[in-house]
């Protein structure tokens, strides 16, 4: 008798998952957002968070839990019940803490389950106005006549902003002065007041500024020009072959939670991601929206950790 209920225990619990599933939400949902405000993740949380809030009829609320490079906010999803209204939205960053810190206190392989690739977003190279290079050519020429003369902003070690960076200097061969800072917003802030000489930052965070002349644009991390920047080339074309680089935001659930929840949880995601007003919204900001399947976003996830595990060795990038 014991073991029949043994074997049956794993049926009855997807049985009950799935059931379970059918009637989800009927309370409010809790997105995680392991970055302070300002950066990409945080906007995208917000975004789709209302979308979703809209469709669903319950809230989804925005939690934002910065620190320890993501891992605060990462870990307490990863701990928290696999019952679909505790969500996490995270970046490449989750992908490369592993290979830069010593110690993780979390496993998100095995702690956490993927949703779906929400969005991808390419992002630009700006400079303080009074920075002497009007082009990646010249950014290069002096990085290498005068190693880390050049100074850039970051988001924090190991941030979106900084692996961007580490990728440039890799591939162009050249040195860059790093300095961290407490998110994308400090970051742009620091490039506005000429505290820092060069970033990398977000399409939609950085245009205000180029447009009145407070940036300079040199550059765009994506493949292909922007139809709405024809003028701006991309970092391959200006120098720097091979170089692409997109800002991804995904979605990720406890790994506890039943694979009846996480493929619901995913309906509902994109169906929101895919609202019109939405990918309007997005399309102005040269974002490109996913909304992919779960399977199809481990597979990225996975490819995403082939792919830096490179760059993190020959940069020689730490947490510190």
């Amino acid at each position: 008798m014991n073991g029949f209920v043994c074997k049956m225990l794993p049926l009855l619990w997807l049985t009950v998952g799935a059931a379970y599933a059918q009637t989800y939400p009927v309370k409010p949902m809790r997105r995680v957002v392991p970055v302070p405000p300002g950066g990409i993740v945080d906007v995208v949380g917000r975004l789709f968070a209302q979308k979703m809030t809209e469709q669903t009829g319950h809230n989804v609320l925005v939690d934002n839990r910065p620190g320890g490079l993501t891992n605060v906010g990462s870990e307490f999803v990863a701990r928290s019940p696999g019952d679909g209204y505790t969500l996490l939205l995270q970046s490449l960053p989750m992908v490369v803490n592993p290979m830069v810190l010593p110690k993780m206190s979390y496993d998100y392989e095995k702690d956490l389950a993927p949703v779906s690739l929400l969005v991808s977003s390419p992002y630009l190279f700006v400079v303080h106005p009074s920075v002497p290079v009007k082009s990646v050519k010249e950014l290069i020429a002096v990085a290498k006549a005068q190693p880390n003369k050049i100074s850039y902003a970051s988001a924090g070690n190991a941030s979106n902003l900084h692996i961007a960076m580490e990728l440039f200097n890799v591939l162009a061969g050249v040195k860059t002065l790093h300095i961290p800072y407490k998110g994308g917003g400090p970051a742009l802030t620091a490039v506005l007041g000429g505290e820092s000489d060069l970033s990398v930052l977000a399409v939609s965070a950085v245009m205000p500024y180029v447009n009145t002349g407070r940036m300079r644009a040199l550059a765009i991390s994506s493949p292909k020009r922007m139809n709405t920047l024809p003028q701006v080339p991309t970092v391959a074309e200006s120098g720097v072959p091979g170089y692409e680089f997109a800002a991804w935001v995904g979605m990720l659930v406890p790994s506890s939670t039943p694979a009846a929840m996480v493929n619901t949880v995913n309906t509902i995601t994109v169906k929101a991601s895919r609202a019109p007003d939405l990918v309007e919204r997005y399309t102005r900001d040269a974002t490109d929206v996913v909304a992919n399947s779960p399977a199809e976003f481990k597979s990225f996830i996975q490819n995403e950790a082939r792919r830096w595990a490179k760059v993190v060795k020959d940069s020689g990038m730490r947490a510190d």
